[in-house]
């Protein structure tokens, strides 16, 4: 019985509590009608404009009197209101470039939103194209530590870099040791191999090697030199990525002169040339006749010989990545393809019916400077005047006797010995 009345006292005063409450809403609602404004509040908008001009906007009276300082205010407010226009404008338009750059997919609105704003053609003569696109915004989430090494060893953002393992290992000493003596401090081996990481320590050479791939370890320990070719356009992709400029050379090359202060700069790719003299080198008019053709026998087309792609200074742009890209994905999927023949054709062939050109800015590099040995073993140790030419860099591309011709280079640029070159044949004979 004592539980049943404890219950029943307390089912009492709940319903007590419920009918409080609902009393206490519907007084709440009356009030709420009849006082819109509160109970408290003012009903005398003057006083209380009073009370903040006594506080927070007390001003000089005569200020505020002055018409020259009203028309001022005035004229402040609309400069301010005009910025103001012009920033939403600007949001706006960087708004609708970021969705077509969305859309573009790196197609054509992708070049509609690196346009600058249109602008009036100038007199005859004086109308100059842009050339340089802007470097990318550098990302150092895609590669920390490659990062930290940079940061140590590039100079003004730039950096020699060469991709090597054991089996280039002679090669890569004379390489090293020329640029040494050239006095070039800014430049990094990219090792496959831990051997190569070894030998690089060993002879104070900075040196970097990959994380662990599948792929990548297995081309480094056992590729020849196409593989390892073709595997440094997936490679340079992160240099660029963390927004430094790279110069990729081969190991079969011996430096005279510091490369970077003879780049202009003005293109994504500035690459030496396989060609031999100026026309060959940057390009000619060449007839194509067909005499079946009759009037029309004769063609005309323009030719270029190739850019090496063992030799190559590359902006971070983003036609650059896109190079790499493209070379790269074509590369695994090709696999009797030579890299130096994909280099050049995603970098020169136009845009056409089922196919999407690369919009990069290119350089050929100054072919008595820049050279390469055709030039030097056919011509240049022929010609009394262009042996005292001193290259930047020579690179033993046309031979196979890579090794003694190297060495044979030094000797004759860097040691002063004037036969160095002569007991080798022009060609590639063994």
């Amino acid at each position: 019985m004592a539980g049943r009345r404890e219950k029943y006292s307390q089912s009492l005063r709940g319903s007590k509590i419920a009918i409080a409450i609902v009393i206490g809403v519907l007084l709440g609602c009356v009030f709420a009608f009849l006082f819109p404004q509160g109970l408290f509040s003012s009903s005398d908008p003057p006083t209380r404009n009073r009370r903040l001009s006594k506080s927070s906007l007390q001003v000089d009276s005569s200020s505020c009197d002055s018409p020259e300082r009203i028309n001022l205010l005035k004229s402040d407010i609309m400069k301010l209101s005009e910025k103001n226009a012009e920033l939403k404008k600007q949001v706006r338009e960087l708004k609708e470039k970021l969705q077509l750059a969305a859309q573009g997919k790196g197609h054509a609105e992708e070049q509609v939103v690196a346009l600058s704003e249109p602008r009036k053609a100038g007199p005859f003569g004086t109308v100059k194209g842009l050339r340089t696109n802007p470097p990318v915004l550098p990302d150092e989430s895609a590669n920390p530590r490659l990062a930290k090494i940079l940061a140590e060893v590039a100079v003004r953002k730039e950096v020699i870099v060469a991709v090597a393992n054991s089996n280039v290992r002679d090669m890569l000493e004379v390489w090293f040791t020329s640029i040494k003596k050239a006095g070039i401090p800014n430049y990094l081996v990219v090792a496959l191999d831990d051997a190569m990481v070894e030998f690089c320590k060993s002879n104070d050479v900075p040196v970097y090697k990959r994380d662990p791939d599948k792929n990548v370890d297995l081309i480094g320990k056992t590729g020849g030199n196409h593989a390892v070719s073709a595997l440094k356009f997936r490679i340079l992709r992160e240099f660029l990525q963390l927004g430094y400029s790279v110069l990729l050379s081969d190991v079969d090359i011996v430096y005279l002169q510091n490369p970077f202060d003879h780049f202009q700069r003005d293109s994504d790719v500035e690459s030496m040339t396989d060609g031999h003299s100026n026309m060959t080198a940057y390009g000619y008019n060449d007839v194509f006749d067909e005499p079946a053709m009759g009037w029309a026998r004769y063609a005309h087309t323009m030719r270029i010989w190739v850019y090496n792609s063992g030799f190559f200074f590359m902006r971070p742009t983003i036609p650059s990545i896109e190079l790499l890209d493209r070379v790269a994905d074509r590369l695994s999927q090709e696999k009797t393809s030579w890299d130096q023949a994909v280099f050049n054709e995603e970098l020169f062939f136009p845009s056409h019916p089922g196919y999407v050109g690369l919009h990069a800015a290119k350089r050929t590099l100054d072919f008595y400077l820049f050279m390469n040995s055709k030039v030097l073993f056919k011509t240049v140790r022929k010609d009394a005047a262009l042996k005292k030419l001193k290259p930047v860099i020579v690179h033993i591309n046309y031979h196979p006797d890579k090794l003694s011709r190297m060495r044979a280079v030094v000797e004759f640029y860097a040691n002063g010995k004037a036969d160095a070159l002569d007991q080798f044949p022009d060609g590639s004979e063994w």
